[in-house]
């Protein structure tokens, strides 16, 4: 099994589980291998160091107090003040946000109906009385979105990755 640090040409940066290197080749030629943030098929490999499983030993503990960082710091504290603003590893946060974006769309789509391109006529219904209100996602043209919130209707664009609507495998 080859485990690849995968990245979209957007920057979104990903793991992929393979067979082997012909097996990756092949699913990428074939457009299988999708960006899970945005679906963009044009992947490509990182550098990324081998792990080599050396046995079960304990990771070494670093006490609080030896952690020079503001981020370790501010994270044990619970809060970071703007005093204690440092320059945050940008290597570190972008798969945070990352994860962080997939678990908030994955709720999005847990606790939403989607009524697709009925969108707009449903969110109509629900404005009128016409129906009862319930949380919905859906598409809707650009021209649709404006006469909704010209109509005083609340909607915000909300693009949905498709890792979001499925389970990973």
């Amino acid at each position: 099994m080859k485990v690849l640090d995968l990245q979209c040409r957007h920057g979104h940066v990903f793991e992929g589980w393979f067979a082997s290197e012909d097996d990756f080749q092949s699913q990428r030629e074939r457009s299988l291998v999708q960006c899970p943030m945005c679906a963009d098929d044009r992947i490509e490999k990182r550098l990324s160091a081998p792990r080599l499983n050396l046995g079960a030993r304990e990771p070494a503990a670093t006490p609080p107090a030896a952690s020079g960082s503001a981020l370790a710091r501010s994270a044990q504290a619970g809060s970071m003040a703007p005093s204690d603003a440092a320059p945050i590893d940008a290597g570190m946060l972008p798969p945070a946000l990352q994860a962080a974006w997939l678990e908030l769309a994955r709720k999005v789509v847990a606790n939403t109906e989607d009524v697709g391109s009925r969108f707009a006529q449903e969110a109509r219904r629900m404005h009128h009385g016409e129906v009862e209100e319930r949380a919905i996602r859906g598409q809707a043209t650009p021209h649709e979105a404006v006469q909704l919130l010209e109509e005083g209707i609340a909607v915000m664009p909300l693009p949905l990755p498709a890792a979001a609507k499925e389970t990973l495998q």
